[in-house]
Order: structure tokens, then C-alpha cells, then sequence
């Protein structure tokens, strides 16, 4: 349970985008879409190794 506590003189907007910032972290809404169709692993790790490409070419292009 996420657990917002607001301030004195805050207003609801900041709370409110401080609980979705809060909720954001938590990875629950990835999981739940992750979770909605049955991926096989080859196909997970097939993902993660095109990301892992992906942030290393980032990094590359960014120091070049």
C-alpha cells in the first residue's frame, strides 16, 4: 500500500503527481501488463539482450 502524507498548505495536484511518481516506481502497473499475456523465456531474454544493445550503443554514441 502506497502511503501519501500531506502537508500543511500543500496542494492536491502536487500530492496527487507525488503519489503517481510513487506508484511509477513501484512497477506494479509493468507487471500487471507483463502479466496479462504468457511470454516464453527465449522471448524475455531475446527483449532484454536488444535492450542491453540498445543502452550500450547510447552510451557508446554519448562519449564519441
Amino acid at each position: 500500500m502506497i502511503i501519501i502524507n500531506i502537508k500543511d498548505g500543500e496542494s492536491l495536484d502536487k500530492a496527487l503527481k507525488r503519489f503517481k511518481k510513487k506508484f511509477e516506481k513501484t512497477g506494479v502497473l509493468r507487471e500487471l501488463r507483463s502479466r496479462q499475456a504468457y511470454e516464453k523465456k527465449s522471448v524475455t531474454r531475446r527483449t532484454e539482450v536488444k535492450h542491453a544493445v540498445y543502452i550500450q550503443n547510447m552510451h557508446l554514441e554519448g562519449n564519441a
